[in-house]
């Protein structure tokens, strides 16, 4: 059984000699021999450890948890789940990153016009900001409506196929309740902006709700300018701007 000295299982992992004492006194890679004079020796299964650890510390791994892993007898699913747990926070992360680029890119083509100033800049970053809060309302709304909806379709086949409609009459009678709640979430958390005067407001709900529309805009009249046209629907925050 081949033996090695701390450098030289450093050198086979391609770390540090202080990596591999961190980790001895961190009792994650205890040497399997100690010579009279106290020299550390390791075996070839020490260094398939030190792999082990390297490869969870590339992967943004902590000393905590890689410990937790190395003490548990049901190692493979400890490490299934730190896996899991790794894969969220990474995910979370590239949804934040792909939020800044996104940012970036909208900064860029503005700096590209010609009456573009430093002070633009803020104005750019809300208004990224807004639209993200915009598809969450989105994303919510959808989420809300869509079992009814599915619902909908189960019980409209239902009375085709079987000829029982009180499943569709059970329907109907959630579905001007649950339209309440949706539409009300909805309104509390959208505003619209003028095209003619870039007028942010908020009209009244009547108004709005029968207005003519496409998924992004409705068509209202300004309160400020008065003009009627498709104003840009928006998150409700770019009234407090």
């Amino acid at each position: 059984m081949s033996k090695y000295t701390t450098g030289e299982i450093a050198k086979l992992c391609n770390v540090s000699v202080r990596t591999v004492q961190y980790y001895d006194d961190r009792g994650l890679l205890s040497p399997s021999e100690l010579t009279e004079g106290g020299r550390r020796l390791y075996t070839d299964k020490d260094v398939s450890q030190l792999k082990i650890i390297c490869y969870l510390r590339d992967l943004d791994f902590s000393i905590k948890q890689i410990e937790m892993l190395l003490k548990e007898q049901n190692s493979n699913k400890v490490l299934n789940c730190l896996l899991d747990e790794q894969i969220n926070t990474l995910t979370c992360e590239v949804k934040e990153k792909q939020a800044q680029l996104d940012t970036l890119e909208q900064i860029k083509s503005f700096v590209k016009k010609e009456d573009f100033s430093l002070n633009s800049i803020g104005d750019v970053v809300t208004m990224m900001k807004n639209k993200n809060k915009l598809k969450k309302v989105y994303a919510t709304t959808f989420a809300i409506g869509l079992p009814l909806s599915l619902y909908q379709i189960f019980s409209i086949v239902f009375w085709i196929v079987t000829g029982t409609w009180w499943p569709f009459v059970v329907w109907a009678g959630i579905a001007i309740p649950y339209g309440i709640i949706i539409s009300k979430y909805y309104w509390n958390n959208v505003a619209y902006i003028c095209p003619e005067c870039n007028h942010v407001f908020k009209p009244k709900f009547k108004e709005g709700f029968f207005a003519n529309h496409t998924p992004k805009t409705r068509k209202l009249t300004c309160p400020h300018c008065n003009v009627k046209s498709f104003c840009i629907e928006t998150s409700v925050d770019e009234l407090n701007k």
